[in-house]
């Protein structure tokens, strides 16, 4: 399913989310790698199987099979590390702080693409999962590296219009599921 037919599937009143579905990919903020990855890892972070699909058939003719497989790697990498740096972050008790993760998170370091790219993806997932630790360290990254507010926000827009569309596509589920009962 492309995203043209995705769209279809959207009820009116989510109109916004069609339309902006239909912004992301003529945006020029973002390199087509940057763009399509964002697809595949937003995407597969959103937990919609009718979206994730969508995108993925969407990028993947896109990428190259690195660019693919570390889409895949930012969505997984960054759902254990939102989970925990959430908790260390919101925790009352700030000693786990000082305490060493013992997570593995080699990707991170040596992504297999450029590591400009990988961090958008990171910071576009971390915002979806509301993790501001992860955030807040992701962007350093990306500043550090040169990346301007423009890119980093478009990143970000593109999550959170994908988390809409995974809203609006469980919506229109639901109204049909009451119809039919």
């Amino acid at each position: 399913m492309s995203i043209e037919a995705l769209k279809q599937q959207i009820p009116d009143f989510a109109k916004d989310v069609r339309l902006n579905l239909s912004s992301m990919a003529g945006d020029e903020t973002l390199t087509d790698q940057q763009k399509y990855g964002l697809f595949v890892a937003c995407g597969i972070a959103s937990r919609n199987p009718q979206l994730r699909d969508a995108l993925i058939g969407e990028a993947a003719p896109k990428l190259s099979p690195a660019a693919l497989a570390a889409a895949k790697s930012a969505a997984a990498i960054m759902g254990m590390n939102n989970v925990y740096y959430r908790f260390v972050h919101l925790a009352a008790n700030k000693d786990y702080q000082s305490m060493p993760a013992k997570l593995r998170m080699n990707v991170i370091g040596n992504p297999g693409v450029d590591k400009v790219d990988f961090e958008l993806w990171s910071i576009a997932i971390s915002a979806m999962n509301g993790c501001g630790m992860c955030i807040d360290a992701h962007e350093e990254t990306l500043r550090k590296a040169g990346v301007g507010s423009d890119k980093i926000q478009t990143a970000v827009r593109f999550a959170a219009i994908i988390a809409s569309a995974a809203i609006a596509l469980e919506a229109a589920d639901a109204g049909a599921e009451a119809l039919a009962a």
